[in-house]
């Protein structure tokens, strides 16, 4: 084995000229991130780092053929679960549209399977040709009013927080106990500030003195500013911006109107929340670039944006640029508007051309993470739901939004109290049932502006704590719906009439499949289009990713957990009956 002596030797010689590269990459357009110029000319390449740009010669010689090379794209925040497959499907999706790093924070799978979920993410990850980096969950459970199959306390947090791709703590979702000091949260945020990491954010609609308090606990990134004055008073009080562009939360176009030359380098992209169709069709991270040109901005302002920028706010030194000393992975493209990837490499190899990936690499074993649901036996009477009077408080969705409206509404009840289903009234019932521990908890709600009819929807993805949650307008249905998951041991599914209409098995923790992600699409395409047509649902909705953050307490304005009905703007529950 070389010492270090040895390898800072040649890697000198090699940079001067005086020995071969491994590799050279010539005639290319190199977008420089550091001085935002385009560079015409070769990159040595040695050992899976840039040995220089100029005039070098190599073992092998790759022609660019005068197209475009960009430093390998950043997800700065992702929930892998979301593209519905582990670390090595996600990666066959998104590194043939040029990401070679993310930023993970896998409190989906942290919130069934606990610790053991994480290391599962973190072992996968390592086989496979690209930066998976993550972010330790702060929230597991994302709140107190709801019931996971995991708690990560600060003591297994810092059991967590020394693997050598951990890099901060996950976004502090619960921020009551932040700017109130909380105990618990502060001992959990010391494991990370103590060592040095960053801790991400995740703060809708904060402001004022509660920001600052925010701010003052170590909070450096923020994701969930929706409009240009929220991430204004972000970037004053010293956080990077988080640009969204998922496939429930759309930010990026409204974002993007707030970016000038003096803050564009705190500004970042992610991607949160991203499905299966909408990375094979509209791709990840380059989607943002093509967006961000089209709205005006900068080209290589933009590329900055999905590279740099996220290095530099993470500490990862050797990545984001095309530069001396920094990891070769390499995106090259048509032209800096449509950003069309033609190839894609990471530390100088070859991982995808022409839209396919072309790396092996193995699988992790899913036993450990996979299983039967825990749901405690129940009669379909569970869902019967008893009202006060006949007004009620409904959540009333609004379209490409995870923000929710609370409404009172008119409803109708039997001579003995109970909600009955009017066909003339676009309103749903709700159900959240604990799946983990056998508790029998199950939350019951109403939702205005699904406009499902004759069936019913359920599923096991239901941020965050991942319970079941099912929406129908019979207990027929959804009583069958919460069944066919439970025999199938997690998924999604649908039911009319009695009839399962379709169902995708998630073996892994409820959440993900083991499947090729393109078969994962077509299936879920298959039930998309079956949620349109036969069940009604309406169309400026995801029928599945909707319903999976109606659990989440912690998006204003109304939400349900198995414990019941959430204001989460008062940050309590309520009752539905007004």
């Amino acid at each position: 084995m070389d010492s270090g002596k040895d390898i800072l030797k040649r890697k000198i010689l090699v940079a001067a000229g005086k020995k071969k590269c491994e590799r050279v990459f010539r005639n290319a357009k190199i977008v420089d991130v550091f001085s935002h110029e385009i560079v015409e000319g070769s990159i040595g390449v040695d050992n899976g780092k840039v040995v220089g740009i100029g005039p070098y010669e190599g073992e092998v010689e790759i022609d660019v053929k005068g197209r475009f090379l960009m430093p390998g794209l950043v997800d700065s925040h992702v929930h892998i679960e979301s593209s519905l497959a582990p670390p090595e499907g996600f990666a066959r999706a998104v590194i043939p549209h040029g990401t070679t790093t993310v930023i993970a924070d896998p409190h989906e799978i942290a919130n069934v399977k606990g610790a053991e979920g994480i290391r599962f993410m973190t072992r996968a990850a390592k086989k496979v040709p690209m930066n998976f980096f993550f972010m330790i969950p702060s929230c597991v459970p994302a709140t107190s009013f709801e019931h996971s199959g995991a708690v990560l306390d600060a003591g297994e947090i810092d059991s967590l927080m020394d693997d050598e791709n951990v890099l901060g703590l996950g976004e502090l979702m619960d921020y009551p106990s932040v700017i109130t000091a909380d105990e618990n949260m502060l001992d959990k945020i010391l494991t990370a500030s103590s060592r040095g990491k960053l801790i991400d954010g995740h703060g809708p609609m904060i402001e004022g003195k509660a920001l600052n308090a925010y701010a003052a606990a170590g909070v450096r990134t923020d994701h969930e500013s929706s409009t240009v004055d929220e991430m204004r008073e972000r970037l004053r009080a010293g956080m990077y911006i988080l640009m969204r562009e998922g496939s429930a939360a759309h930010d990026l176009k409204a974002l993007l109107k707030g970016v000038t030359a003096g803050n564009s380098r705190r500004c970042m992209f992610c991607t949160d929340d991203r499905q299966p169709e909408d990375i094979i069709k509209s791709g990840h991270i380059d989607n943002h670039l093509r967006i961000s040109v089209k709205r005006g901005i900068d080209p290589i302002t933009a590329v900055q944006m999905a590279t740099i920028n996220s290095a530099e706010c993470y500490g990862l030194g050797n990545i984001g640029a095309v530069a001396t000393g920094y990891d070769a992975d390499f995106v090259v493209v048509d032209d800096l508007k449509d950003f069309k990837v033609r190839e894609v490499y990471f530390r100088g190899n070859l991982v995808a051309e022409e839209g396919e990936a072309v790396f092996n690499a193995s699988r992790e074993d899913i036993t450990c993470v996979s299983g039967k649901l825990n749901v405690k036996p129940f009669g379909i009477e569970k869902f019967t739901l008893k009202l006060k009077s006949d007004i009620a408080r409904v959540m009333r969705l609004k379209a490409h939004s995870l923000f929710t409206e609370m409404v009172q509404r008119k409803i109708f009840r039997d001579e003995n109290g109970y909600y009955t289903q009017h066909s003339e009234l676009d309103i749903l019932k709700l159900a959240v049932l604990e799946r983990h521990n056998s508790t029998g908890n199950i939350g019951l709600g109403l939702v205005e502006n699904f406009k499902l009819k004759n069936g019913a929807i359920a599923t096991t993805i239901a941020h965050d704590s991942h319970n079941i949650i099912v929406i129908g307008d019979n207990d027929e249905d959804m009583y069958s719906s919460v069944n066919e998951l439970v025999k199938t041991g997690g998924g999604i599914t649908m039911c009319s009439k009695g009839k399962i209409l379709g169902t995708l098995p998630l073996p892994i923790a409820g959440l993900m499949s083991d499947q090729p992600l393109p078969e994962i699409n077509k299936k879920l395409k298959e039930m998309n289009k079956t949620a349109y047509k036969v069940l009604g649902v309406n169309k400026n909705l995801d029928p599945f990713m909707t319903l999976a953050f109606l659990a989440l307490p912690v998006i204003p304005e109304l939400k349900l957990t198995d414990a019941g009905l959430f204001d989460v703007t008062e940050f309590r529950f309520t009752d539905i009956s007004v």
